[in-house]
């Protein structure tokens, strides 16, 4: 199932939102790949992908909240080490067993679904802080 972007989701914040557009770009990338049969070669490429996205969208709503020292900042990074949990997990199974279609369902409901849950509550809430400073 593709992940949809709305405007519900966006935080008000243009590059922590693009960030999240992105994710969603490259989620429904691989799942369209599967259904082309062509998702195993998609696969390594989402890993890639994700392997970075942890670094550099966490990466910056850290800084952003650091730089305000958000009062949830620990709750916040909190959340972000499970997502990096679940990844670690996909991304041990993609070394161990390969490119699967397990890996993408793993992808999408595990991170995608993560990410559906996270944005509208905790990501929105740091941002209506932010907007503050």
């Amino acid at each position: 199932m593709p992940l949809e972007w709305t405007p519900a989701l966006s935080v008000g914040n243009v590059e922590i939102d693009n960030q999240h557009k992105e994710f969603f770009a490259r989620v429904n990338k691989l799942i369209d790949a599967m259904t082309q049969r062509k998702g195993k070669e998609e696969v390594g490429n989402t890993i890639k992908f994700l392997e970075s996205y942890v670094i550099e969208h966490f990466g910056t709503e850290e800084r952003h909240m650091t730089r305000v020292n958000y009062p949830k900042f620990t709750q916040h990074k909190a959340e972000h080490e499970e997502f990096k949990q679940k990844f670690a997990g996909i991304k041990k199974l993609y070394d161990e067993k390969g490119a699967d279609s397990v890996i993408v369902i793993r992808i999408n409901s595990q991170l995608g679904i993560w990410l559906l849950r996270h944005i509208p509550t905790v990501d929105k809430e740091m941002a209506q802080y932010l907007s503050n400073w």
